[in-house]
């Protein structure tokens, strides 16, 4: 697939594509101490939690919390515990919005819809609208509000049903495979891979070869995506 020629909504993932993962990771090392300290045990190892996230990212497969509960806790079970447990934690501080959402949002506003299609507590909303963000979100796909998350398909078509257009006229921009690329492509949208956060720090030729784009970050993709604007909008 390659990107729409009839573009009308491109929808973002918020951690890594418009914040910084850290504040995920921060998140999960709070709850990793909290259940740690519950079994008894010690602060967890930064070092041990870089290891197991950096694993998965390079994979780009495979539940986080899992691994971590299986290999820092030491029981796979425990991995709705330290979802619930990073929930309460996990946060947007000022000064983690990357600074190339804004003049992306700004290029693309009033021209296509925009859309945030994310795996998100429902404070995130309010960490957007601190940011600025919010005046530029048209449709807010947020999964702690809607019901459904990423990967399955709900997400996706709850966003799309909201934009108004068809799969082929949007384009998915996000840093994961598991959860962003393979599932808006397999629904037909067109996918960006944005190369930070969760995204390896290597990655393969077979995984740049998945996303219809991949880019390091934000800056440039408007002059991308703008002369498919449906309607001949593009600069």
């Amino acid at each position: 697939m390659t990107l729409p020629a009839d573009l009308r909504a491109v929808f973002l993932d918020v951690g890594g594509p418009v914040y910084d993962d850290g504040n995920f990771v921060a998140a999960v090392v709070r709850a990793l101490d909290d259940l740690r300290a519950e079994q008894g045990r010690g602060p967890v190892d930064r070092a041990a939690v870089s290891r197991v996230y950096d694993a998965v990212r390079a994979r780009q497969g495979g539940s986080l919390r899992t691994a971590l509960a299986t290999e820092l806790l030491g029981d796979a079970g425990l991995r709705g515990p330290l979802h619930e447990r990073t929930r309460r934690y996990w946060t947007h501080p000022p000064g983690t919005l990357y600074p190339d959402v804004l003049p992306l949002l700004r290029a693309l506003s009033g021209r296509v819809v925009v859309g945030v299609l994310a795996n998100q507590e429902a404070p995130v909303v309010d960490a957007l609208t601190r940011d600025g963000v919010a005046p530029f979100v048209d449709v807010w796909g947020i999964s702690a509000l809607v019901g459904h998350e990423k990967p399955s398909p709900e997400l996706f078509t709850w966003c799309l049903d909201r934009a108004g257009c068809a799969a082929g006229q949007a384009v998915h921009v996000g840093n994961r495979l598991d959860t962003d690329v393979r599932p808006a492509a397999a629904l037909g949208l067109g996918t960006v891979w944005v190369l930070r956060g969760e995204a390896p720090d290597s990655p393969t030729p077979e995984q740049l070869a998945e996303p219809d784009l991949a880019v390091p970050d934000l800056t440039g993709l408007a002059e991308v995506l703008l002369p498919r604007v449906a309607g001949g909008t593009g600069a």
